[in-house]
């Protein structure tokens, strides 16, 4: 098969590591990619939310499946574009339709759903520019800390948890009057705090069947012990030491079941990944959020752990034929650590060389913001590269990682040294 595959972030390369290992996957083109894909598979200049040139090349290169990797291609609508035109409606996109994709694209219709399909989420309102002081009122109404959430995508930059009334009420004017998220923040959520830990399920569905995917618990927050602002992920543990099987059982038949069950009831198309963002409080597991792809830096430990042929899953996922295959995963613990440009998530600066890839040793290194310069691999972005071990538990391969971590360097290079410390008691 010729495999196309959209987006450029240590998701993708993780994605397409995987994938190349399958026997069914012949050639492996990625859009845009990065400096880490165009050493496995070949790279092309085309956006990921250009869906006329995305159709264009797909046709040129008789491309046989289309895998999506961020979000918002998505939430654009690149599973419809695809079903509605004769000519490439043939090939499948693995990735939800763009009604399924809302469960990300708008946290109103996540809450929504949550609560119409009886799946435990925290209570919740939401508000408009129009409604701003009816949204002080609520606020007033709650306990903090106060939970501010933009109903649309922001880069997982979105969400503000706050402790002082008046400062919640000024943030919710910004982001409803003031616009502080642009168009995500025309409509926020406010939400009831949940005080637990958290970790992230993540499912394949063919819109009937699922299988689920080892769990992973990342870390959000730029500054160790979690504090500082939010990041898209500063690293990951998989598999979760806390979640047993009892907690597995519930998580499955409370959250994942009714999900997939209510999908199908509301007659949703979706043929993909979904995310669920949980917190576990008092043994008890509640759903922050979904999302409709895997997570980054997520899929950098999930990925690797999974030792069954993904294009094998893709395929089964796209004819809805996924009880009829099996998932196989290795027993042993994944970590990744992230390394990012000084400044991030706030300023940085792009354009550093980067030393010591090649004396990287057992260890995997997965691209996320690289690009190649005069066959030099340059940083391009805040969150530079995830380096992922193995290990017979989590400690021992989060060791290897920071070991790997020694060897490399470019420029105002960042990374917590913490990830994984608060699980040493699980």
């Amino acid at each position: 098969m010729t495999i196309l595959l959209l987006g450029s972030g240590g998701r993708e390369h993780a994605l397409a590591y995987k994938m190349l290992q399958s026997p069914k996957c012949n050639r492996l083109f990625v859009s845009p990619g990065n400096a880490g894909t165009a050493k496995i598979a070949t790279n092309i200049p085309i956006g990921p939310n250009d869906f006329e040139a995305i159709k264009e090349f797909v046709l040129l290169e008789k491309i046989d499946m289309v895998v999506v990797g961020p979000e918002d291609p998505l939430v654009l609508g690149i599973f419809d574009f695809f079903k509605s035109n004769s000519e490439i409606n043939h090939i499948p996109v693995i990735g939800p339709s763009k009604v399924g994709a809302q469960l990300e694209g708008s946290k109103e219709f996540a809450k929504e759903f949550l609560v119409k399909h009886n799946i435990p989420t925290a209570a919740y309102d939401s508000f408009t520019s129009e409604t701003v002081e009816k949204g002080c009122l609520f606020l007033e109404s709650l306990q903090p800390p106060y939970v501010l959430k933009a109903d649309g995508l922001a880069a997982g930059k979105g969400v503000l948890i706050l402790q002082d009334l008046e400062e919640a009420k000024n943030e919710l004017r910004n982001m409803l009057i003031h616009a502080k998220f642009g168009k995500a923040s025309n409509k926020v959520v406010i939400e009831e705090f949940l005080d637990g830990i958290e970790l992230s399920c993540f499912v394949l569905t063919d819109g009937k069947n699922y299988k689920i995917l080892p769990t992973a618990k990342d870390y959000k927050r730029i500054g160790e012990s979690d504090t500082g602002l939010n990041t898209g992920g500063m690293g990951a543990v998989s598999p979760v030491p806390f979640v047993d099987e009892v907690l597995m059982d519930k998580i499955e038949n409370r959250i994942v079941k009714p999900t997939v069950e209510g999908l199908l009831k509301d007659k949703v198309e979706y043929k993909g990944f979904i995310f669920i963002g949980l917190i576990i409080v008092n043994g008890e597991p509640i759903v922050i959020e979904y999302n409709v792809r895997m997570g980054d830096p997520e899929t950098e430990v999930v990925m690797p752990r999974i030792k069954s042929d993904v294009v094998a899953l893709f395929q089964a996922v796209a004819n809805q034929k996924l009880n009829e295959v099996t998932l196989e995963i290795d027993p042993r613990s994944a970590t990744t650590v992230m390394l990012v440009s000084g400044g991030y998530p706030e300023e940085y600066e792009k354009g550093f060389e980067i030393y010591g890839l090649e004396n990287v040793l057992d260890s995997l290194v997965f691209h996320a913001g690289t690009k190649l310069e005069n066959g030099k691999v340059i940083t391009n972005g805040g969150r530079v590269l995830a380096i992922t071990s193995f290990g017979n538990d989590f400690q021992q391969a989060i060791k290897k990682s920071y070991q790997n971590i020694d060897k490399l360097h470019f420029d105002k290079m960042y990374f917590r040294k913490d990830i994984g410390k608060d699980l040493n008691n699980s």
